[in-house]
């Protein structure tokens, strides 16, 4: 604050002189506070607008995925339901999330548009993006296996959000580790099936490796860091002070206890991790 009141003052005495310093130091600092509380409105307002289109996305979409082998499953729609809990969404808000969930479902819905929207709402928060995938991820995985064509729509929102095969790759095997998306997530995935993709049972240690982003073959040190690094990049805390809202406080809560599980079970095929 002192160096914008000092500015203020320099640009105040270059036109007329102390007298001018003075007011514009004044000017500044009178006009600060004001600023502040506008740009921290701003902020809101567009943190806001992101939650909104998250919500109106994330379950438009959510139809599309479950629509794309043909059917929604019941299991899949629970999902959708524990979902609605734990984003605390009542009244309107709920009714609002199935009017979009049964959009995507539309043999007409725009996949692509809805992604784009997102997307451009989205440019500021990338862990609306995460978060997105991995409601996705999580609804899919629900009936308990992953046909191609739920794969495939999976790459192609990866992509459409600036996402990696590996980030992908990575909410698959964390979703695969849990008996289905959220609470109240119905049959644990098998991980294959017919039709399906996937390489192991639920919960695998091969699974727990893709979890972290390390090989099988990483040393100790290397494994603890990368735990490290996921749970300091996710942290429920750290996100808020980001601008996570609360609602959706849990979603993060859910990532970083799969992290967590995957780090423990890697530790205890080891034997324990040295430090």
């Amino acid at each position: 604050m002192q160096f914008f009141i000092f500015v203020g003052a320099l640009i105040g005495y270059a036109v007329n002189s102390w007298r001018g310093a003075l007011i514009g130091g004044l000017m500044v600092w009178a006009l600060l506070p004001l600023l502040g509380r506008l740009l921290l409105k701003t902020a809101v307002k567009k943190i806001s607008a992101v939650q909104t289109q998250f919500l109106d996305s994330t379950f438009a979409v959510m139809g599309a995925v479950c629509k794309a082998d043909g059917h929604v499953s019941e299991n899949e729609i629970r999902v959708a339901e524990a979902l609605f809990d734990q984003l605390r969404l009542n009244g309107e808000a709920r009714e609002a999330a199935k009017r979009a969930f049964n959009r995507g479902k539309s043999a007409d819905f725009d996949l692509d548009a809805e992604l784009a929207r997102f997307a451009a709402a989205s440019r500021a928060q990338p862990m609306f993006r995460q978060m997105f995938l991995q409601v996705q991820v999580s609804a899919i995985i629900a009936d308990g296996q992953m046909h191609a064509a739920e794969h495939a729509m999976l790459s192609r929102i990866a992509r459409a959000l600036g996402l990696s095969d590996r980030d992908l790759a990575m909410l698959e095997a964390m979703m695969r580790s849990g008996a289905g998306g959220f609470s109240g997530g119905g049959a644990g995935p098998s991980g294959g099936g017919s039709g399906g993709v996937g390489r192991d049972a639920p919960g695998s240690l091969d699974d727990a490796y893709q979890v972290l982003g390390v090989a099988a073959t990483a040393s100790d040190a290397e494994l603890k860091r990368a735990y490290r690094k996921l749970m300091s990049e996710n942290h429920p805390d750290k996100l808020a002070a980001k601008g996570l809202p609360e609602s959706m406080r849990a979603l993060a809560e859910e990532k970083t206890r799969r992290i967590t599980a995957a780090y423990q079970r890697i530790e205890r095929a080891r034997g324990g991790v040295k430090t």
